[in-house]
């Protein structure tokens, strides 16, 4: 960059000798330009406030310049960053995920998953039988709701087996229901529970257990009470067996207890009905105390205005020959 200084100062040089040897002139120019350096202001372009690079580059040249025109030629250091102590030129990979934000409008970035977005609208969806990985990430996000707004209700849509499948085989521990049941009776919030598909064992027992008033089903789903099941004994010896079957017990009248407090029925009600799976359809449900309401719009203005079928039957004339 001393080069450039050249022409100018030697056209206002005040002496130059004629018969001066090339090597005088080179002498004298860079005397005059180191001079020139230190006794003149170096015109500055404007600097991008947000740049650190440049403007720490400014902030050098404007109070030590012959750190940057008193360059190592052959220095292995790439030019002017040796006058950083840690330069940094771009942004470490945390400070770049932080900084990107999801806009379904413009998509930069791949779409969070669906359990995150209804959860942004405070509902949980239980869609699958109460394993232990379900129940981890159930119990987090009321935990997280809760977090986020203790007064603010939270809906909770149940389709689930509880902790066995379809055909009856146990895919889980009892407690995983109960740690579910447990979190919901700890949070502030209102709960909403809404039956979608089915409610079977201690999937019935969430969905009872909402907030009085507050406890809905499809018009088509299935609500379901069942006693637990003892998981497959295998090879087990005889002792073991009879600790699992204690247990199973144990959990069977626990459930009674707490099917009875929420339905409002009695407990011998609760285990005489659970003495094999008894299944409700959402009227069943609703008269059983599992529900409080139908979610069918309209529906509970039609049926109060049709008559039972004994009352119809005694309005006809007819009689009931054989009760069956």
């Amino acid at each position: 960059m001393a080069t450039c200084f050249r022409l100018p100062m030697a056209s206002t040089a005040p002496c130059s000798s004629s018969s001066s040897s090339p090597l005088k002139h080179r002498s004298f120019n860079i005397r005059c330009a180191a001079n020139f350096h230190t006794s003149t202001n170096i015109p500055m372009p404007p600097i991008n406030p947000n740049d650190p690079f440049l403007s720490k580059l400014a902030s050098v040249a404007a109070n030590n310049p012959d750190a940057l025109f008193s360059r190592s030629q052959n220095s292995e250091v790439p030019p002017y960053l040796d006058i950083y102590d840690s330069p940094k030129l771009m942004a470490t990979p945390a400070q770049v995920e932080r900084s990107v934000s999801y806009n379904e409008h413009r998509p930069d970035t791949p779409p969070p998953d669906l359990p995150s977005l209804l959860l942004h609208g405070r509902i949980v969806y239980i869609g699958m039988p109460l394993v232990s990985a379900v129940t981890e990430l159930v119990v987090a996000e009321l935990m997280y709701l809760q977090w986020m707004d203790p007064k603010e209700p939270i809906y909770l849509y149940i389709n689930s087996t509880g902790t066995t499948r379809d055909d009856g085989e146990t895919v889980g521990m009892e407690s995983e229901g109960f740690a579910i049941y447990d979190a919901l009776m700890q949070l502030k919030n209102e709960i909403h529970t809404v039956a979608v598909g089915a409610a079977i064992g201690q999937a019935c027992l969430l969905l009872a257990a909402g907030t009085k008033g507050k406890r809905f089903m499809m018009p088509h789903s299935k609500a379901m009470i069942q006693q637990p099941r003892a998981p497959s004994s295998g090879l087990m010896q005889a002792s073991d067996v009879f600790i699992r079957a204690k247990e199973v017990l144990i959990n069977r009248e626990t459930l009674v207890k707490l099917l009875a407090k929420h339905t409002e029925n009695s407990e011998e009600t609760v285990a005489n009905a659970m003495r094999r799976p008894y299944y409700m359809d959402a009227a069943r449900a609703k008269e059983f105390g599992v529900i409080d309401k139908i979610l069918w719009r309209g529906q509970e203005n039609i049926m109060a205005d049709v008559m039972a079928a004994e009352e119809w039957d005694k309005n006809a004339g007819i009689r009931v020959a054989d009760d069956f």
